[in-house]
Parts: structure tokens; sequence; C-alpha cells
């Protein structure tokens, strides 16, 4: 169907209806193309502080964990 079968069939208001709808389409989905790339931006940052952090909790501690007693491999705690 042409436009000019739509315009003569439904009306000049049915044709402006129609072609707003499709332009608000148009335009919703050019709006929707930044938001779903800044989502994929924060998404794969995301994914990396997951990793970093996973892979810093996931390590041997260093030293002795409890900083308020001497360790029992020291010599304060031998001789105490």
């Amino acid at each position: 169907m042409s436009t000019f079968e739509v315009l003569s069939r439904f009306g000049t208001l049915a044709l402006i209806r129609h072609a707003v709808t499709v332009l608000l389409f148009l335009l919703l989905h050019l709006v929707r193309i930044p938001v779903v790339l800044v989502a994929r931006v924060i998404e794969g940052v995301m994914g990396e502080l997951d990793r970093y952090a996973t892979a810093q909790a996931s390590r041997e501690p260093r030293g002795p964990i409890n900083q308020f007693f001497p360790h029992e491999s020291t010599k304060e705690a031998r001789h105490a």
C-alpha cells in the first residue's frame, strides 16, 4: 500500500500518526545506542574490578594476621 492509498483510505490524521510513530521508534533506538554502550563499558570495568578484588582476597597473607598479640614464631612469644 502506497502513501497515497493510505491517505485516501484512512485520511491525513492516520498518516501523520503513523509517521510520528515511526519517527518516535527511530528516535528511541538512537537514544538507546549510547545507553547500551555505556552499560557495556561499565560491565567491563566492573568485571576487571571483580577479578582484581578476587585476586587480592585469594592471596596468602604476607605476615601475621593477628596484630594484637605476638606471633608464636617470634622470640617474645617463646619467652613469655
